[in-house]
């Protein structure tokens, strides 16, 4: 009798458990059948802690200043940003997911082919867009740059950040002319031998460069429907890693090397180490000379065929502790307050995601009384020489074949 009452308490301990578990679960996924208001209320006097990349401080005095203050005016939220890049919180998500781990992360940004793992993995929460009441109001729906990041359906699992475009930036006093193809930066490279180069593969922005070698060369469009193969890629942009490779000795230390990351490129390019310089802000170049890094003399360029732009994301965990806080953040951050305040050149430089034709006279007037000023590119120059990424499934790819192909060929 006594060890069948220790076996029925010990049935009724794991159905406890587990009854919790699924009530826990319920609630977790019940906040969005809440209101909008009563999400507000729950995330009222909370922390949210906003993981991702670091390396601007640009963007970490506008997190840390402008848009805490802002949450916490607003909302009584407190922001909290830990620099962590995707491929430190997406193992981590992971371990958490596989050990049924209590979260600790509760917004992500992300996009590409992280967004593509987080996915596929399971590690995201969602969909939660239609509940943001600034994606319903300032956010064209119908956009492939909405609905797909790096070709992949985002399908409400993240939500719009900011636009990014490949611009390449140069110093007009030290260089003849500006290329405006691939054929045109190698004969660059030939006139001033050393004095051009670009990141390795592992930084995002040497990453899109490769990318936007590729779409210059082959066409964005010869890789739209081929099969993530290895063999079949690299048949494909064969042209392309030839070009890289002819244009590799020309580089900055004959391209034996490379620069770790873009901002270390900056500081080359800064210090007159090298004449050129890229990244997928477009207003960098602003931002930089404001600052006194970049020579007045700085200006942007892009190739006369377009650069790759993409748009990044904000995404929630699918642990994510304070999932009501990172709904309200999110939607703060697709306001056109928060908008236009990034979109200034002395501020961020980051493109809009929200749609002029959606706002009212008084918003629309929060952009343009942006001055953006002299070697920067106009946005609708942009969007006029702007081509999709390639789907992010490529990606991983192309960075194995640059490194085997060009990297470590001698």
């Amino acid at each position: 009798m006594i060890l069948k009452h220790k076996k029925t308490i010990a049935i009724l301990l794991v159905l406890t458990v587990l009854f919790t578990g699924c009530l826990t679960k319920n609630k977790e996924e019940n906040i969005l059948d809440k209101s909008w208001d009563d999400i507000l209320k729950i995330a009222k006097g909370t922390t949210v802690t906003f993981y991702g990349w670091g390396g601007d401080e640009n963007i970490n005095r506008w997190l840390d200043g402008i848009v805490a203050k802002e949450l916490k005016e607003k909302y009584d939220i407190t922001l909290e940003r830990v620099p962590m890049l995707p491929n430190e919180y997406l193992p981590k998500l992971l371990n958490e997911k596989q050990l049924n781990s209590k979260g600790t992360i509760d917004i992500v940004w992300i996009n590409g082919e992280n967004f593509y793992t987080a996915k596929r993995n399971g590690l995201l929460f969602g969909p939660f867009t239609e509940k943001l009441p600034n994606f319903n109001s300032y956010i064209d729906k119908t956009s492939t740059d909405i609905l797909y990041d790096f070709g992949y359906p985002v399908e409400g699992y993240e939500a719009p950040y900011g636009r990014a475009q490949m611009v390449f930036i140069a110093d007009s006093k030290k260089i003849d002319f500006l290329p405006k193809d691939h054929k045109e930066l190698l004969k660059l490279a030939k006139k001033y031998p050393g004095k051009i180069t670009y990141p390795d593969v592992t930084d995002f922005t040497g990453s899109a460069f490769v990318r936007n070698i590729v779409c210059d060369i082959v066409g964005h469009e010869a890789l739209s429907n081929v099969e993530p193969d290895k063999e079949k890629v690299k048949e494909i942009i064969k042209p392309a890693l030839d070009y890289l490779k002819e244009l590799k000795p020309y580089l900055w230390r004959h391209g034996k090397t490379y620069p770790a990351s873009i901002a270390q490129l900056d500081n080359m390019f800064a210090d007159g180490e090298v004449y050129l310089t890229m990244n997928y802000a477009p207003f960098h170049a602003k931002v930089k000379m404001e600052e006194g890094t970049f020579p007045k003399t700085t200006i942007s360029f892009v190739f006369n065929n377009g650069t790759i732009g993409n748009t990044h994301f904000l995404a929630v965990p699918f642990n994510a502790p304070n999932k009501a806080g990172a709904l309200v953040v999110i939607n703060y951050l697709l306001s056109p307050k928060a908008q236009a305040s990034k979109y200034d050149p002395k501020v961020w430089g980051d493109l809009p995601v929200v749609d002029y034709r959606l706002m009212d006279e008084k918003e629309r007037r929060l952009f343009d009384d942006i001055i953006i000023g002299k070697g920067v590119i106009s946005k609708d120059e942009l969007l006029e020489h702007r081509i999709p990424e390639v789907r992010a499934e490529l990606v991983p790819i192309l960075e194995e074949l640059w490194r085997e192909v060009v990297l470590e060929n001698e």
